[in-house]
C-alpha cells in the first residue's frame, strides 16, 4: 500500500526562467523548488504544475487545458492585460471564461462558474 503526496501536471517548455516569471508574476503561483535549468514546481491552491525544458524546442500540449476558478474575473482579465497576455473571452452556461496562453502555447483559462 502506498500513499500520493501531491499530484503535479508536468509542462515541456522551452526557456525555464520565462515561464516561471509568467506563472508567478502573472498568475501568483509560488515557486516550491527549483533544479537548475532541469526542472521547476511553482503552486497555487489546489495544484503543482511541474515546468521541464522541451527537448524538441515545442511544446506538445495540444489536447490539455488547465483551468483556475477565479473570485475576480475583471481583476484577472486586467492582470493578463497589464502584461499585453492576448486573451479570449466567452460565456456560457456554466460560466465565464477568459482563455490565454503560457509563453509556450500551453492553454489555460480562467473561469467565474455560475452558481
Amino acid at each position: 500500500m502506498f500513499s500520493i503526496l501531491e499530484t503535479n501536471v508536468t509542462i515541456m517548455v522551452k526557456d525555464m526562467a520565462k515561464s516561471i516569471s509568467f506563472y508567478k508574476n502573472v498568475l501568483g503561483f509560488s515557486l516550491i523548488r527549483q533544479y537548475g535549468e532541469h526542472y521547476a514546481q511553482v503552486s497555487a491552491p489546489g495544484i503543482i504544475i511541474g515546468l521541464h525544458p522541451s527537448k524538441s524546442g515545442s511544446n506538445t500540449t495540444d489536447h490539455i487545458q488547465i483551468g483556475f476558478t477565479v473570485d475576480n474575473m475583471s481583476s484577472a482579465k486586467e492582470k493578463l492585460e497589464k502584461n499585453t497576455i492576448a486573451l479570449t473571452e466567452r460565456s456560457e452556461e456554466g460560466g465565464k471564461f477568459i482563455h490565454f496562453k503560457d509563453p509556450d502555447g500551453t492553454p489555460l483559462y480562467f473561469i467565474d462558474p455560475k452558481r
